[in-house]
């Protein structure tokens, strides 16, 4: 793996020592953070909020530029956490520092909570992340590029946990029989056509309009879906990814590939085949190079 980018790490999170040699420490942080945004060549994974993530993100293949994509992970208790997946837009430069704002304030957030969250209050956590998810449209705005980002979050609070998003970054959970308990629905027209049924995933995954975002953070009309607590059964899995995953698998084969098995084992199965699809189109098989970001996570 090359560099991984830490901003502070707590001291209470376990890193395999691959990790931990590029982890920088910040003297006196009360909140841990790891911001994973450098180009990755293998899968990630520890123990992160009473359970297991793995994690990775590289740059699309078709590109030398920086990755826009970054992957964030916010421990905030033995049990609780916050994962978020930012897909930058607007040009090289200005999607990676979109992206890239948008995780600082969130973290600059939850930071500012970590009074109230210290003592038990469970719906701070929410107002941090709404919170943080306001201040990074202002920054983005304030770039004042046009450049914009998509952003999925879900935070974990000991075995349930509770999705947000903006755009089209997906966020999954599924059974260990395969049963889809929730599935963030893209905030794009093709998004909302699959879900009203006018189309099915097959045909959108291939559609000319599919980019077409209608909502991100960086607009002025920016807004915030909050989807229901769900809490995980053993071996369920939580996946949120980037467009990247999403472009070049269907829904269902990211759901078997994933839902069972080791978790590091299933992610690095399904960036395989992402990145193969990417590199190698193949008759009808979808094909999109993109950036590409992918965390899971598994109650223990």
């Amino acid at each position: 793996m090359s560099t991984v980018e830490t901003l502070t790490l707590d001291s209470d999170l376990t890193l395999p020592p691959m990790l931990a040699a590029n982890a920088r420490r910040t003297r006196g942080a009360s909140l841990g953070a790891m911001l994973f945004e450098a180009q990755m060549s293998d899968v990630a994974s520890f123990e992160f909020a009473g359970g297991t993530v793995a994690v990775f993100t590289t740059r699309s293949p078709q590109k030398e530029t920086a990755n826009e994509d970054v992957a964030a992970l916010w421990p905030v208790g033995p049990a609780s956490g916050v994962l978020a997946v930012a897909d930058g837009l607007g040009g090289h430069a200005g999607g990676e520092r979109a992206s890239r704002l948008a995780a600082e304030a969130v973290q600059e957030s939850l930071q500012q909570a970590i009074p109230a969250l210290n003592d038990g209050e469970a719906a701070a956590l929410r107002s941090a992340i709404l919170n943080g998810l306001e201040a990074a449209n202002h920054s983005v705005r304030e770039l004042g590029t046009g450049a914009a980002t998509t952003m999925a979050l879900v935070e974990i609070q000991d075995r349930t946990v509770r999705p947000y998003h903006v755009g089209d970054s997906a966020i999954l959970v599924m059974g260990q029989r395969g049963k889809v308990k929730f599935q963030s629905i893209p905030h794009s027209p093709i998004g909302y056509a699959v879900e009203a049924g006018l189309m099915k995933e097959e045909e959108a995954i291939h559609h000319e309009a599919r980019h077409v975002i209608s909502n991100v953070i960086g607009s002025n009309q920016m807004r915030i879906e909050i989807g229901p607590p769900i809490e995980l059964a053993p071996r369920d899995t939580l996946l949120l990814a980037s467009d990247g995953l999403f472009d070049n698998l269907l829904p269902d084969e990211i759901v078997d590939k994933v839902r069972r098995g080791p978790l590091e084992e299933a992610v690095c199965e399904l960036v395989q085949v992402a990145q193969q699809r990417m590199e190698t189109p193949q008759g009808q098989t979808p094909s999109k190079p993109d950036d590409l970001t992918v965390i899971a996570y598994r109650a223990r």
